[in-house]
């Protein structure tokens, strides 16, 4: 799954991200809005996750959605 179509239905996957990453809060997930560099940014926050490492969550998150 490109992240053009995570971005357009941010809305519907929010719940699966915060099913995934349970330190994200709502005002996270609002915030991110689908955007990857942000959610990227609020793992490293949240869970202090280096750059690389944050990166590869998310990659494998997207893999798994597909896989839906």
């Amino acid at each position: 799954m490109v992240w053009d179509v995570i971005e357009g239905k941010w809305k519907q996957l929010a719940g699966s991200a915060r099913e995934e990453w349970s330190k994200l809060t709502d005002a996270d997930v609002d915030e991110i809005g689908g955007k990857k560099d942000r959610l990227i940014g609020k793992l490293q926050e949240r869970y202090g996750y280096a750059k690389a490492d944050a990166e590869k969550a998310v990659s494998d998150w997207m893999r798994r959605r597909e896989q839906d």
